[in-house]
């Protein structure tokens, strides 16, 4: 009789559901399952939060499902805390979801010579997609992505040069990482005094109230409006500075035909949280000619999404990346231009998600990108 492939599969599969389920049978097709589970602590570090179920929890109910051969718990850290137990385990293939797909997995399972397989996001039979941030009740609340611009918002940048920063409302389809360049902290901000959703009401009232809460009096280091406007405005979102931490004017689209276009062609390949000690404000070469540029890259970003013009959109989203680390080199790492390289040939654009220093790598592109993430854009309500 043939020898059983081994697969292996990580991840820290919380309060587990029909979707976790449904990723183990998917991956069982291809042989015996083990599972490398998260610890306590990196979910922590990862999340910015504890699991529900503890790692001792977790496992022993992994270990109970019929689809699964065995589950270890991690014994490293961060994105990559499984690299001893696959090493250990020596699987035929390695599966992950989209939404877990790095470069980092992808080159460690070719070092090691074991198949790398990215399987979509699909439901058993008539059952909803379910996320463990859906069952704890926290999953309305919007991210925020900046598609442009950034930096703007801060007065040591915009009073060189005023100019716009472009953002869209981000729902969260999935659990995106903490520390991601999507405004994650700002968004715990607003579930400190909302919970699970922003409130109705007028808009720019509501973020303000949200950037007074996460910059109270003495705050040294103030994160920039845009955050805030950027998750509480629905749909893309013009937000034009004049030098001064709140914007002079706010605008926004909400044509289905521009906003569904955006999500057609933008893909988030995941590249881990920043570390700890990451520091942007180091090295800077902040002078007028460098904010001059991305302001500029900015206005003409707003012009391309406006026409859906996917060839400008990708070239002037590029140029608004590149002045921002012109001015800010401390945003990018040689790992970073390492996957922009692996994809840039099939992209007319790319950027990072927020200040850098890990989150998402963001690529216009015209047609899908294996195992990159897509977002839903938040509507406007009635």
């Amino acid at each position: 009789m043939a020898e059983r492939k081994k697969v292996f599969v990580t991840g820290c599969f919380d309060m587990l559901h029909s979707g976790h389920i449904a990723f183990f049978e998917e991956a069982a097709k291809y042989g015996d399952v083990n599972v490398g589970l998260g610890s306590d602590e990196t979910v922590f570090n990862l999340k910015g939060r504890y699991p529900v179920n503890n790692q001792y929890e977790r496992k022993y109910i992994i270990d109970a499902l019929a689809c699964v051969k065995e589950c270890h718990i991690n014994s490293g850290s961060g994105i990559m805390d499984f690299v001893k137990e696959i090493e250990k385990v020596k699987p035929h293939y390695f599966i992950v979801n989209e939404d877990g797909n790095t470069i980092a997995k992808e080159e460690l399972s070719k070092k090691l010579g074991i198949e790398y397989i990215i399987l979509k996001r699909i439901p058993h039979g008539r059952l909803p997609i379910r996320s463990s941030t859906e069952l704890r009740n926290e999953c309305t609340m919007p991210y925020r992505i900046d598609l442009a611009g950034g930096w703007l918002d801060q007065p040591f940048v915009g009073r060189l040069a005023p100019g716009p920063v472009l953002t869209i409302s981000v729902e969260p389809t999935i659990e995106f990482n903490e520390r991601s360049g999507m405004a994650s902290s700002t968004r715990r901000k607003a579930m400190e005094i909302w919970h699970t959703d922003v409130p109705p009401g007028n808009r720019e009232q509501i973020a303000r109230v949200l950037f007074g809460y996460e910059n109270p009096p003495g705050t040294h280091i103030i994160a920039g409006s845009q955050d805030s406007i950027g998750i509480v405005f629905p749909g893309l979102n013009k937000i034009d500075y004049n030098g001064e931490y709140w914007p002079a004017k706010i605008s926004t689209v909400h044509d289905e035909d521009i906003l569904s276009w955006i999500e057609e062609h933008l893909y988030l390949i995941m590249l881990g949280p920043r570390e700890n000690n990451y520091h942007v404000l180091a090295n800077t070469f902040i002078n007028k000619g460098n904010a001059k540029a991305l302001s500029v890259a900015a206005e003409k970003t707003w012009d391309a999404l406006l026409a859906k013009d996917l060839k400008k959109f990708g070239e002037f989203i590029t140029k608004s990346f590149e002045a921002q680390i012109k001015m800010f080199p401390n945003m990018v790492y040689d790992d970073i231009f390492h996957v922009i390289d692996k994809y840039k040939n099939s992209a007319c654009g790319w950027k990072l998600s927020g200040a850098g220093g890990g989150g998402y790598l963001i690529f216009v592109s015209q047609e899908p990108i294996k195992g990159a993430i897509q977002i839903k854009i938040r509507r406007k309500t009635p």
